[in-house]
């Protein structure tokens, strides 16, 4: 059950990281599942916000959104999802050094959603970098995918 709990939290964080007024565009689902390391078919994910998306708003709220991310994180346990979110975060950590600046989390979150505006990207930052250093490490990193 707890794994359950960290997936949604984790979806929570990803659909907020979206969200306006409590929707996402679906085309923002494939982005969000790139980052979060999950494999797929466009295809199939297509035919699933489809099933989702009955009236082709191209929007999703986040219970929508859940059910259309489940379909991809169903054999995915924490270790498997660890494992996705060092990946992704060694694709920023270029050199190696084992954070990543602030600046750099900001072009990720910003090329993310271009809807977020530069007191939206501080306030994140500011969440994510609890310690102010300037940079945010896997830890850090982590818990703004996973809400651990």
């Amino acid at each position: 059950m707890e794994d359950e709990e960290q997936k949604m939290l984790m979806l929570r964080k990803a659909f907020q990281m979206f969200a306006k007024s409590g929707t996402i565009d679906t085309i923002k689902i494939s982005t969000i599942l790139n980052t979060m390391g999950q494999l797929f078919d466009d295809g199939d994910l297509q035919a699933i916000i489809d099933e989702e998306d009955t009236e082709g708003s191209g929007k999703v709220n986040f219970d929508g959104f859940c059910r259309i991310a489940s379909h991809f994180l169903e054999e995915e346990d924490s270790e498997a999802m660890q494992e996705e979110l060092k990946e992704a975060f060694r694709l920023y950590d270029r050199e190696g050094n084992g954070y990543i600046t602030t600046g750099t989390l900001r072009e990720i979150l910003a090329a993310l959603d271009d809807k977020l505006g530069p007191e939206d990207l501080d306030g994140i930052i500011a969440e994510i970098d609890t310690d102010g250093s300037g940079t945010v490490d896997f830890d850090e990193f982590m818990e703004m995918m996973t809400g651990e």
